[in-house]
């Protein structure tokens, strides 16, 4: 008798299916004529409450619940005071900066012409494309953790999905995600296992709350040349992708659907930056509980696997999904559902609440961090934790960045000043790599934070951030914006100084510049006469310099000779203790 044997090969659903177990993609009306559609109020809204299951705790998904149980902004934040952001994904590929993806579909843009001459024409070859071949070889967290620890960086922020609606880990509820499409490398689990390796906190960002307005731009066309009137591939249907590269990806997982119904989302969406106009997408109520669900599910997807010490939302108003501003579309509850699943889940793994949520420039909510985008604020702000972010040039890779490990001192300098945090980015190449120049600035940078250190980290603000030159009745600072030519040429002099109180309760005031050697300086704001400080001083010493200093408190100041020889870049720092 002859044995049959039968290979049991199991059902595996097409990836189109991964967000439909659960939260099935609603029918989608065909799409009106562009602007012909009035977007809802948005004041009057009532905020939509999603059926999202969360992690068993005493937190629910209410700002009320959230403020109520959080036990305050972990301590390991304010000793951090610096972090790299890891601004990373495939619109690196373009090197074009940022929002390459959604710019490549604006034939006046520089992104455009560059699409054109690697992929081709957006018509023909989009977006998709990129994620297809998109392959950072030399891309190592483990290596470049080491490398950003070595610069006195003590968290990093690691994006986790962009603007573009790519998720950078082995995502259960998006397809088009780097397992599937592109490198084939759970990314975001690699940067976790380096960051935890080499006792790195880290947190993940999430940038997708309003890519369905953000990628509007690929549903238009050329509007001259060529290819005039030709859609762009946005407008591709799972259908169209029968036999070829794509086929079971769904284009509106990645690209959205088309919203330019509603009045104003067709002009903005080819202006550099600005949102849709403030409203509801009335039309798509269906779609809206869909896309914030699945918004949500992704990032609760990420707390549940990897764990991150914080999680970080993209936004100008005060939370996704208010109806207004980076949030117009839809008013819903999506954020205190994912916040209120973070900290459970945090508390049974952990025991206790030591991780935070940034929700970007949103008021103080006690489990809520803030930052500042570009700048730092002119004056201390001790009302919430915060962090101030720029990157160095762009948020992703262009050419002709300027590489200055000054400017990125002083942005650290700025923040810790005036109470906060800085993180920077410092683009990655596409494939994966730092070249020379950010090798050499992040070098530099850790020599002055090893010699510095007890000046930055754990460090508070004092009773003022500094003092200098005034202008407009306002203290020179460094300018706002990523960080460029202009913040490395930015002058400073031997009057102006910053102050942090370290975590040995000494004083500490940063010199924003290098005085010459045997220079006698003066620091007004420590006179026993100014009113800021008038305790007596029993020494001060130079951080890095052995030798003994000549220095005299008077009333109108402190005075200080400094040594005959001044080997230091940047900043030089000068610890006062009082007796």
């Amino acid at each position: 008798m002859k044995k049959i044997f039968v290979l049991l090969v199991p059902f595996i659903l097409p990836v189109c299916m991964y967000a439909q177990e659960k939260n099935p993609f609603p029918t989608i009306s065909k799409p009106r004529p562009i602007d012909s559609e009035t977007v809802g109020d948005w004041k009057t809204f009532p905020e939509m409450k999603l059926n999202i299951p969360i992690a068993k705790g005493p937190f629910e998904p209410t700002w009320e619940s959230i403020e109520k149980n959080y036990p305050g902004t972990p301590k390991w934040l304010r000793d951090a005071k610096f972090g790299i952001w890891v601004h990373f994904g495939p619109q690196s590929a373009g090197e074009s900066g940022d929002w390459y993806a959604r710019n490549l579909y604006k034939s006046e843009k520089k992104a455009y012409t560059n699409h054109l001459k690697k992929y081709g024409h957006p018509s023909e070859v989009g977006y998709k494309e990129v994620l297809r071949d998109w392959n950072p070889v030399k891309l190592n967290p483990s290596k470049l953790t080491k490398i950003y620890r070595d610069a006195g960086a003590k968290y990093l922020m690691i994006q986790g999905v962009h603007h573009d609606n790519y998720d950078l880990w082995k995502s259960k509820y998006q397809p088009w995600n780097s397992v599937n499409i592109g490198p084939k490398r759970d990314l975001i689990g690699e940067w976790a296992k380096a960051c935890r390796t080499d006792g790195m906190r880290f947190g993940v960002t999430f940038h997708h709350e309003y890519t369905w307005w953000w990628w509007q731009t690929a549903f238009g066309s050329d509007k001259e040349g060529d290819k005039k009137g030709i859609p762009y591939d946005g407008h591709l249907t799972l259908a169209d992708g029968k036999g070829k590269w794509w086929e079971g990806y769904d284009p509106r997982m990645l690209y959205g659907i088309d919203l330019r119904e509603y009045k104003g989302v067709e002009q903005n969406a080819h202006t550099d930056w600005s949102p849709s106009p403030a409203g509801i997408f009335s039309n798509h109520l269906d779609y809206a509980r869909w896309y914030t669900t699945n918004w949500a599910l992704r990032m609760m997807d990420v707390v549940e696997h990897y764990d991150p010490d914080f999680i970080y939302t993209d936004g100008t108003v005060q939370g996704p999904f208010t109806g207004n501003g980076t949030g117009t579309g839809i008013k819903a509850d999506a954020m205190q559902h994912v916040i209120a699943d973070f900290y459970n889940r945090t508390l049974q793994r952990r025991g206790s609440v030591n991780t935070f949520s940034i929700v970007k420039f949103r008021n103080n909510t006690n489990g809520t961090v803030n930052t500042e985008e570009f700048g730092v604020p002119e004056k201390i702000n001790t009302a919430q934790p915060w962090i101030a972010e720029a990157p160095v040039g762009d948020w992703f890779y262009a050419p002709g960045f300027t590489y200055d490990s000054g400017m990125m001192i002083r942005y650290v300098i700025e923040a810790i000043a005036r109470d906060g945090n800085a993180a920077l980015c410092i683009s990655i190449l596409p494939d994966g790599s730092l070249d020379e120049g950010s090798l050499k600035m992040l070098k530099e940078v850790g020599i002055w934070m090893r010699r510095n250190g007890a000046a930055v980290y754990g460090s508070k603000a004092w009773s003022i951030p500094g003092e200098g030159e005034i202008i407009n009745n306002k203290l020179k600072m460094l300018p706002g914006g990523g960080l460029t030519k202009r913040h490395a040429e930015f002058k400073f002099n031997e009057t102006d100084f910053r102050f942090t109180v370290g975590k040995d309760n000494s004083l500490y005031a940063f010199c924003m510049t290098v005085p010459a050697p045997n220079t006698t300086i003066k620091i007004k704001s420590l006179g026993t006469n100014t009113g800021n400080y008038s305790q007596s001083i029993k020494k001060v010493s130079l951080l890095g310099y052995k030798g003994k200093l000549h220095w005299k408190q008077e009333a109108d100041g402190l005075t200080i000779t400094c040594p005959s020889t001044m080997p230091y870049e940047t900043s030089v720092v000068f610890k006062v203790e009082q007796r």
